[in-house]
């Protein structure tokens, strides 16, 4: 049985794997220098965002609070990291009874953010936050990625719903992901189970041109369809000849066929023809859903056409050209002493065009008088808001303890609600600079 959308994901064995070497070489360096306990704080940001795109959207949050949990090293890990010298002795014991203590604090996923937005703050000891790095940013780089593409489909796609079906375009695990990050963002369903089943989040399916293949004729496939799914089924037309297709499809379900289904040729073009003949044959509420290499531009081109639905894939699931978010996981605060209760002090790198900008930051979204986003403003200092204003930081783990977790769906709501904050400006396809400035105070 499907979970209702929002609910946690599927249990998962270690995710402490899911890392990179040089993780456990700084973690066994630290322990050596006596560092390993040191207070730090790790913050996760871009600076830029792609593409010149006008706002990035958080997306990963939740699948990265399930995976926090199931981070530690067990005997095949700690057996692993043994034979192949990745691990010392000294680190393999620190590693065995290794549980994540901190404190994270993060943007609420669905949020927009912009460059040099502190989407997630991690403060633990250092090792504990070092080892982090490559799980934290795996998982919101891709998710991040994919719901910025798909905030741009939707809202090129003027209210008009789109199926997300980029499975076999990607990794499978990475689908299922891409799936749950288009949601999000605001897509109307999936074509992947897993998906549905993990998140809940609904699924749709038509038919491919095998299936009118492996029949003996179109009108075979389509009444075979039919039989199986009910007139509310949707029937791929253009295999052959689409206004055959078409009146072969009417002729076959009547006026209440659901929709008919376009996947190549002038899409535009063929959907005109299509809605036309659709209304001589009476069967006006019989929808058209256009697929085949669509990205955010295209589907834009498209706003004047027939069209009642997309759907994309490729471009989906590859971040319709920006495949990453760009997202850095930066040390920028640290004690000079022992204890967790030890002060910090701002740490930052000088390297030439990758400066950082050193202090554990807080954040709020300036708004206006009639609630319009003016500014991201990036602050050293807990904020005192305005009452306009909306602090963008919420406590996602509490001394290791996850007390973030949140239905998907009021990840999907807050993504519609920062959508509707942004300035107009925000909602174009062309290239340009983010839709409000990052104000970063001294």
């Amino acid at each position: 049985m499907a979970k209702d959308v929002g609910t946690a994901g599927p249990a998962a064995g270690s995710t402490a794997l899911l890392t990179d070497h040089y993780e456990l070489t700084m973690v066994a360096g630290a322990l050596r220098s006596g560092v390993a306990a040191r207070r730090s704080v790790f913050e996760v940001f871009a600076r830029h965002l792609p593409h010149g795109r006008r706002y990035g959207v958080v997306a990963g949050t939740g699948r990265l609070l399930d995976a926090l949990p199931q981070f530690r090293f067990g005997p095949d890990e700690l057996a692993f990291l043994r034979s192949a010298k990745v691990a010392g002795e000294a680190t393999l014991e620190y590693l065995a009874s290794f549980a994540f203590t901190g404190d994270i604090w993060g943007y609420g996923e669905g949020d927009c953010y912009f460059p040099g937005s502190p989407i997630l703050v991690v403060e633990a000891p250092f090792a504990e936050a070092v080892v982090l790095e490559t799980l934290v940013l795996s998982v919101l780089n891709h998710d991040s990625a994919i719901a910025a593409a798909a905030s741009r489909m939707v809202t090129a796609a003027g209210g008009r719903p789109l199926i997300e079906m980029g499975s076999r375009r990607t990794h499978e695990l990475a689908a299922v992901a891409s799936a749950r990050a288009a949601w999000i963002a605001g897509f109307a369903t999936t074509s992947n189970l897993r998906a549905g089943h993990d998140y809940g989040i609904p699924t749709a399916g038509t038919s491919a041109h095998a299936f009118t293949l492996v029949h003996d004729s179109e009108r075979h496939a389509f009444s075979t369809q039919l039989a199986a799914l009910g007139k509310g089924t949707t029937l791929l037309v253009d295999t052959f000849d689409v206004d055959r297709a078409v009146r072969a499809a009417v002729e076959l379900a009547g006026p209440d066929l659901g929709a008919v289904r376009i996947d190549s040729g002038d899409l535009a073009m063929v959907a005109r023809q299509t809605r036309a003949l659709l209304d001589e044959l009476g069967a006006a509420h019989t929808r058209i859903v256009v697929t085949g290499d669509l990205d955010e531009h295209s589907i834009a081109g498209l706003a004047a056409a027939p069209v009642d639905g997309y759907g994309v894939g490729t471009a989906l699931v590859t971040g319709s050209g920006a495949a990453t978010a760009a997202l850095v996981y930066k040390l920028v605060a640290r004690a000079d002493g022992p204890g967790s209760d030890a002060e910090l002090r701002p740490v930052a790198k000088r390297s030439v065009g990758k400066p950082g900008r050193g202090g554990r930051k807080w954040a709020v979204r300036q708004r206006d008088s009639h609630g319009r986003a003016i500014a991201e403003r990036v602050v050293t200092e807990p904020p005192d808001p305005s009452p306009a204003d909306r602090p963008l930081l919420r406590h996602l783990v509490s001394r290791g303890a996850v007390i973030g977790r949140e239905p998907l769906a009021a990840a999907r709501q807050r993504h519609q609600a920062a959508l509707a904050e942004l300035p107009a400006h925000a909602h174009q396809l062309s290239r340009g600079y983010p839709a409000i400035p990052t104000v970063m105070d001294p």
